[in-house]
């Protein structure tokens, strides 16, 4: 069976995207050579890219670009040759390359893809799909950076989220610029 992982940014006051989506503070930590090292290393790995409209929406904006390419070139050439499956209710096609639309019911689907040989997933921003996914007991593994900022208002990955999850604590890192990688497991 294939895992599922989500691997997103979080401020320190619980937000993934600060308020009308914005997710600037994520790179707004100081430049840290050991941080994109790690970032890049992440990128290399296989598997396949799960992501909702608006999140697929902010992506294909940046990472095929010539921009990409020149300030992010490891991260750039993974994200841009993928596979990557973007749910979504409105969207009828995906121009980026090796993407491809799912509009049926998310847990049936990801159930279905989690069957499916092959590389895991894993899920990049897309609050509404993480918390869907949470609920339905079809996510393996949560990842997350916490950015040493304060937002105070944004969006919650878990809104929705009614009962509790219990997750054990299976890696972290501290990097100097502090930022700090958590990862869990159900």
């Amino acid at each position: 069976m294939r895992k599922l992982s989500v691997f997103n940014s979080v401020s320190l006051d619980g937000y993934f995207s600060g308020e009308n989506g914005d997710i600037q503070w994520v790179h707004a930590a100081r430049p840290d050579r050991e941080f994109g090292a790690f970032v890049e290393e992440n990128a290399r790995g296989g598997g396949e890219l799960l992501m909702g409209r608006k999140t697929y929406d902010l992506m294909v904006k940046y990472w095929p670009t010539a921009d990409a390419r020149k300030n992010d070139p490891v991260v750039a050439e993974r994200m841009n040759n993928l596979p990557k499956v973007v749910f979504s209710r409105t969207l009828d096609r995906a121009d980026w390359n090796n993407t491809r639309v799912v509009k049926g019911d998310l847990a049936a689907e990801v159930r279905k893809m989690k069957e499916v040989p092959g590389e895991d997933m894993v899920i990049l921003g897309s609050g509404s799909i993480v918390s869907a996914l949470t609920k339905a007991g079809l996510i393996d593994e949560y990842q997350f950076v916490v950015v040493p900022v304060v937002l105070g208002k944004g969006r919650t990955m878990f809104e929705g989220v009614s009962e509790n999850v219990h997750l054990r604590q299976t890696k972290s890192k501290t990097f100097s610029n502090g930022n700090v990688f958590l990862s869990y497991e159900r």
